[in-house]
């Protein structure tokens, strides 16, 4: 009996890594046409009694602003462009004020929201952070950083059932991407923390300033993928 559960669970490995490894690969070159966060986001509207709203339009970096590359490492990952998926030094500073009983901080980098969006669910287990971990290396090593960079800005929850950059710009500034100003990129960027709570644009006296604040970092970023 041992056997037979030792030889299953070989199996099931395997056939765990070959998956993930092919559905990573190909993903490096195959839009995301979805993701786990929008089934069930969906799937809450449908219970609330909404519409099943799922905005997504892919689109190629090339089609979004710089402006709002270099917003969202401003906002979300400073050292997007130097680290190797983990940003050590913002865990640990997390780590440090989570501990102190400040307000509770994530260290994410944009590598591993972009791994938990696209391959896993929310929540906050051991095993979704150490899947999260695996799909971050991989996609780390497989994707590099600008086709993180594409797959994250084209799957991120941008608003209430909005979902990439495309959609977000449409949404909130009525234009495509690539024609957002810094100031509407750093809007967007903004509201990444709580995207269904905060708006984008016609914004609260705290999004403002951290619109202000993002505005400023941005000048300061060079996209050298």
């Amino acid at each position: 009996m041992i056997k037979k559960i030792l030889r299953f669970l070989w199996k099931a490995a395997l056939w765990f890594f070959g998956i993930s490894i092919f559905m990573v690969i190909l993903y490096k070159f195959v839009p995301v046409p979805f993701t786990p966060l929008m089934a069930i986001r969906a799937v809450e509207h449908k219970m609330d009694g909404k519409p099943m709203t799922c905005s997504h339009d892919w689109v190629p970096i090339e089609e979004i602003s710089p402006n709002l590359q270099k917003a969202v490492i401003a906002s979300e990952d400073a050292n997007f462009l130097t680290h190797k998926g983990f940003d050590f030094e913002a865990i640990e500073k997390a780590m440090e004020d989570n501990e102190k009983g400040k307000k509770i901080k994530g260290g994410s980098t944009i590598s591993q929201q972009t791994a938990k969006n696209v391959f896993l669910w929310q929540g906050r287990s051991y095993l979704r952070k150490g899947l999260e971990a695996y799909f971050t290396v991989l996609i780390e090593l497989i994707w590099g950083k600008e086709r993180i960079m594409e797959v994250y800005l084209n799957s991120i929850e941008m608003g209430d059932g909005v979902y990439g950059a495309q959609e977000a710009s449409r949404v909130w500034y009525h234009k495509d991407a690539k024609k957002l100003t810094r100031m509407e990129a750093a809007g967007i960027a903004a509201i990444l923390p709580n995207p269904r709570k905060f708006k984008a644009s016609n914004s609260s006296a705290y999004i403002n300033r951290r619109k202000a604040r993002i505005s400023r970092y941005i000048g300061y970023i060079e996209l050298n993928y």
